[in-house]
């Protein structure tokens, strides 16, 4: 069915777009982008303002037209760090409900860790999950493990998964400790030009993970993450990438003096990008007293200079991408004692609003009528941070909007606020923190592939 977008502010952060624009979609490509496009045309099938219209243009068939007005209509979002627990843990999520969910949340296209089980070491498990993310709504891809078993010691064969589709190599989950290893992997990945993506924690000075060694960690009596697991290991890897050239993505970054270590790098010419998670640069240690195993996560929450920092690092682009880390787990794991339960949450739902509400400040005009951060950025910096910058990292056809190009969009209203409640949520887990709040900024359709992949009715 063809799809006429209308009166919709059209956002496009690859192309420098910023203006109220008429959208027509033909199969899985966007055939026109105009001022105006009238639906009564002979070149479209007439309509009315309302989804599900039909007519008799050249289509000879049913047009959908979707009336825009007062939303933004962006590039469908880009998530190069989910975790859909399929296979091995499905009881979690499956890719089925993680795309449910990504959808739902704006997404059209999201890149899957490979901490599965079995993982993603082997060309077997890789198209299985290709396979089974054909079948949805969106487009899903996948990283694949670096090392076999994750185990930290052998590297996978890098160059068959490469060729078998996978877009990038991760053991996220579990940090990279010998220096020997990363630098072959680093290698590896130069030559075959595709990204490494790495978590960033020191085990050896962790003595609780999840929880942030401070007032976090004195509030529960344990002893937490320290900051310096972070820092330690992104400057090795800053060095290893100088000798190598290599392409490296720091995961989820969580501390200010990781942020200034990626901007001296970027400075200096290091091939290097960072992602920062949603509840990272919305919430601070404080939300692990008050909520608990539902704020615990690697690496954790830190303090709020470090928020602060987060913050700023989208704001000049040395944190190009904004990643979810999306981390389902049961309730009953995340019921347990806070050493115990699992690390991390939920996220694809509640991206946008979150973006929306902790980094866009209130001097961008875009977003005058709601009440934003006085330090941030505009919106435009921040929908290239979901959606055009992962794209090119991971070289996806996504991330712009364009004649001929991929007809993923998505079109959401910035200012109305909603209530995230758990009966609602399209994934198979409710593990947030942010549930019962009230958010802004509320996606009313994902288009992938030429197709609503999801409509808020």
């Amino acid at each position: 069915m063809p799809i006429l977008i209308k009166n919709g502010k059209v956002i496009d952060p690859a192309t420098g777009l910023e203006d109220v624009r008429d959208i027509l979609i033909s199969g899985d490509k966007i055939e026109k982008i105009a001022l105006k496009i009238d639906e009564g045309d002979d070149s479209v099938n007439s309509g009315n303002s309302a989804i599900g219209s039909t007519g008799s243009g050249r289509y000879h068939e049913e047009l959908a037209v979707i009336d825009a007005k007062g939303c933004v209509v962006a590039p469908g979002f880009v998530d190069v760090h989910v975790h859909f627990r399929d296979p091995g843990f499905t009881d979690k999520e499956d890719i089925y409900t993680g795309a449910k969910s990504a959808a739902k949340g704006g997404y059209t296209s999201v890149v899957m860790m490979a901490n599965t089980r079995p993982c993603i070491d082997n060309i077997d498990t890789l198209k299985y999950v290709l396979d089974k993310g054909k079948e949805t709504d969106i487009n899903i891809y996948a990283c694949a493990n670096v090392t076999m078993g994750m185990k930290g010691e052998e590297l996978t064969d890098m160059e068959a998964l490469a060729k078998a589709g996978a877009v990038g190599f991760t053991d996220d989950g579990i940090p990279l400790v010998k220096e020997e290893v990363v630098l072959d992997a680093m290698k590896k990945s130069k030559e075959l030009d595709l990204p490494l993506s790495f978590h960033e924690e020191d085990p050896s000075v962790i003595e609780n993970n999840g929880i942030n060694r401070g007032k976090a960690s004195e509030h529960f009596g344990i002893g937490g993450s320290p900051r310096d697991a972070e820092i330690r290991m992104i400057s090795r890897d800053i060095e290893l990438a100088k000798k190598t050239d290599a392409c490296i993505d720091i995961q989820h970054i969580s501390t200010k003096e990781g942020v200034e270590l990626v901007r001296k790098a970027k400075a200096a010419g290091v091939n290097i990008h960072a992602e920062a998670t949603p509840h990272h640069f919305s919430l601070t240690e404080e939300a692990a007293i008050k909520y608990g195993t539902l704020a615990k996560m690697n690496p954790p929450l830190r303090e709020e200079a470090d928020r602060q920092a987060i913050v700023e690092g989208i704001a000049d682009g040395t944190i190009d991408m904004i990643a979810t880390d999306h981390a389902p787990h049961t309730e009953e794991e995340k019921s347990r004692e806070i050493t115990k339960a699992p690390s991390g949450i939920i996220g694809l739902e509640t991206a946008l609003p979150l973006a929306l509400m902790n980094l866009v400040n209130s001097d961008d005009p875009n977003m005058q009528a709601a009440v934003k951060p006085d330090i941030g950025t505009d919106i435009k910096t921040v929908l290239a941070a979901l959606s055009t910058n992962p794209a090119k990292l991971y070289k996806l056809d996504a991330g712009y909007i364009k004649e001929g190009g991929p007809a993923d969009i998505v079109i959401f209203d910035p200012y109305e606020t909603w209530e995230f409640k758990k009966e609602d949520i399209a994934s198979k887990a409710c593990n947030s923190p942010f549930i019962g709040e009230k958010l802004t900024g509320r996606v009313k359709y994902t288009i992938c592939k030429g197709k609503i992949a999801w409509r808020d009715e």
